[in-house]
């Protein structure tokens, strides 16, 4: 399984909308509301690399109301579950 973080900038209007729209799209899992330089963060997970470029420069970035979007590729995930896990191992 392949995780993005896709950093989108929205044009002025319905934010809201442009979440929703993204969040029904195949492979996205999460849509937040973030601040900064950036309007949303799109969380995506997939079988492989080519969905996500797929999913970023075919789908989200295309959308009506995206201006810009800044890809983060997750080389390795760390979770509450996961650290429980290694300390198990030592009971």
């Amino acid at each position: 399984m392949v995780a993005a973080i896709v950093l989108i900038r929205a044009t002025p209007g319905d934010i809201g909308a442009l979440a929703r729209r993204i969040a029904g799209i195949d492979g996205v899992a999460e849509v937040y509301s973030v601040s900064g330089e950036y309007d949303l963060a799109a969380i995506v997970r997939v079988p492989e690399y080519e969905r996500v470029a797929e999913v970023v420069t075919e789908e989200i970035a295309r959308m009506s109301g995206v201006e810009r979007t800044y890809t983060l590729t997750a080389f390795r995930v760390y979770s509450k579950q996961d650290l429980e896990r290694a300390w198990d191992m030592f009971e």
